[in-house]
């Protein structure tokens, strides 16, 4: 096992290589921020501020409401919402109760919601309204236990004048209503009715250190959804590690950009909860629209920008374009996916801070490694290990030996942020972590004799798009149900910015790859991010003797077919 004093020398300037975590649960790291900061903004949507105190507050309103409507402790309660402050407000609440938040993505169709509604049983939703109509199928299914849906109206986070312009009989207005909400069906109980309850009772149970905090899902290679439970010590240990990562963070003066979705483990501790334990103010954007982004930047001026490298690349092309100033955004870290060179360049000049590269993944809640926040940082590399982070790189084929330093072999990790294990499957699991606590990632890595890692190859198939996975087993499944499609394999190819998926189709007999009735047939169940790119078709998809495709060879046939044709 590399020895961590191969990467202490790589460390930022005053970053420790040991912490203190203790036994706190992100309901005291928010109580100790409401106290410490009472009168300073903690949210900010589209210009509406709300304090730390108008904060605290309203999480104890919904959670008492939350109460009355039956939800106690140890019960799942499943969030679907953009990330905005009735979000945060009602993932707080959750957690006050001593239950657990299932994150999903609003923009999942009902078909890719069933399953992870089906394993952890959630009997209460917390939905944004555009997407009841999607989730009222799953409360009508008698095999799910789901009973209430509580709908949610992001536009009454908006200040007053923005309320009153979407009501305008304008085409302008009436786009931007109907972006941002929907009427919600009658006898739907709303969130902003549960938040007028008085406070919860003080005394009132408090989770521990070892409950579950958030459950989230990720399927993979198999396509099939696994959810990951995350206990608060985990996301905690995350928080601690991501604040100590930057000595050069205020407590309570630092603003933060927010545009990641909260239902990614990336978006949740890194871009909202490390902000949170700042005592930071959380600019908060509903999606990460080029707009929104130079629009809040132009309000708010973060210091802190957590993203994935399109969302700095928007900001950079948009607010030149603008004439937007970008200065003063100190320190930014990107993860998910590979972050150019040129784009740190470019970021770097034009605002004057840093711009670095991390890694982790949802099991890991998410972050294990990154790059120093300092001119030491790496272009190319993940970084160096965070503190109190163990890894051993090992062969993948035979894990209980390491490969020696500088050759590729296996990540795996061991530190206070990695789960314990999936939800209710013992034996994947297994496949991924050992008795002592050490998880193979599934990426192969190399490291340098200052420990940096590289990530070389991924031993798992999935696609990440923006910053998304994307498992092609899931996308293949439903494209083979249209007619004119015999067999298709799906694959990630780089793209302008990171990978995209692409398509090799073989058409059925008597058909041809129409690309947009087929990207229509797939946007009906799966979320358009899913969708491929590109179609190709192909006589016949490469296969191995025992007929599993090969996926390395599809990506070659489809290179080879697109530079035919170019």
């Amino acid at each position: 096992m590399p020895d961590e004093s191969i990467w202490a020398g790589s460390y930022g300037p005053g970053v420790r290589l040991h912490l203190e975590y203790g036994d706190e649960t992100l309901i005291d790291q928010l109580d100790g921020v409401v106290s410490k900061f009472a009168d300073r903004p903690a949210l900010e949507f589209l210009g509406q501020r709300t304090t730390y105190a108008q904060f605290g507050e309203k999480v104890a309103r919904a959670a008492e409401g939350l109460r009355r409507l039956g939800v106690k402790a140890g019960d799942q309660v499943a969030i679907l919402l953009p990330t905005c402050p009735q979000h945060m407000i009602a993932f707080h609440a959750v957690l006050r109760l001593g239950a657990t938040v299932v994150e999903h993505n609003p923009l999942y169709t009902t078909g890719e919601l069933r399953a992870p509604f089906a394993d952890h049983g959630a009997q209460v939703a917390l939905v944004w309204d555009k997407a009841i109509a999607t989730v009222e199928p799953l409360r009508a299914d008698p095999n799910l236990a789901l009973r209430t849906i509580v709908s949610v109206d992001m536009t009454l986070d908006l200040p007053l004048a923005k309320r009153l312009a979407l009501r305008l009989p304008i085409a302008k207005a009436r786009k931007t209503r109907e972006e941002m909400t929907s009427p919600t069906a009658t006898g739907v109980p709303l969130f902003a009715d549960l938040a007028t309850a008085p406070p919860l009772a003080g005394d009132h149970p408090r989770p521990g250190a070892d409950d579950v905090a958030v459950l989230l899902y990720t399927s993979g290679t198999s396509g099939t959804p696994k959810g990951v439970p995350l206990r608060h010590r985990n996301v905690i240990a995350d928080c601690v590690q991501g604040v100590s990562w930057i000595p050069e963070l205020k407590h309570g003066h630092e603003v933060v950009l927010s545009s990641l979705p909260m239902f990614h483990a990336y978006g949740l501790t890194i871009g909202v909860l490390c902000g949170l334990r700042l005592g930071g103010e959380l600019v908060l954007l509903p999606k990460p629209d080029t707009t929104l982004l130079v629009d809040a930047v132009k309000r708010r001026s973060p210091t802190f920008v957590p993203g994935v490298p399109p969302i700095y690349r928007r900001i950079l092309d948009e607010a030149n374009r603008r004439g937007v100033p970008v200065k003063g955004m100190k320190y930014s870290l990107s993860g998910a996916m590979t972050l150019p060179a040129e784009l740190i360049e470019r970021w770097e000049a034009a605002t004057g801070g840093f711009l670095v590269e991390g890694y982790g993944l949802t099991e890991t809640a998410p972050c294990i490694v990154g790059n120093p926040m300092s001119r030491n940082r790496r272009p190319g590399s993940i970084g160096v290990p965070f503190p109190d982070v163990q890894v051993r790189i090992v062969d993948p084929e035979k894990p209980s030996e390491e490969v020696p330093l500088g050759e590729r072999g296996e990540l795996v990790v061991k530190g206070p942020q990695v789960f314990s294990g999936y939800r209710d499957r013992p034996e994947e699991t297994a496949q991924v972590l050992d008795e002592d606590g050490w998880f193979r990632t599934g990426d192969i890595v190399t490291m340098a004799p200052d420990g940096f890692l590289t990530v070389v190859d991924r031993i798992k198939e999935v696609v990440i798009v923006g910053g998304f996975n994307v498992y092609p087993s899931e996308v293949e499944e439903v494209l083979r149900r249209h007619p004119s499609v015999e067999d298709a394999a799906v694959v990630g190819l780089p793209g302008e910015d990171g990978d995209e998926v692409v398509a090799a189709v073989v058409p059925a007999d008597g058909h041809t790859v129409d690309k947009d009735t087929l990207a229509t047939f797939l946007r009906e169940e799966l979320t358009r991010y899913k969708v491929p790119r590109r179609f190709v078709p192909v006589e016949k998809l490469p296969v191995n003797q025992m007929g599993k495709v090969l996926r390395r060879e599809v990506a070659d046939l489809v290179r080879e077919i697109e530079q035919r044709k170019a």
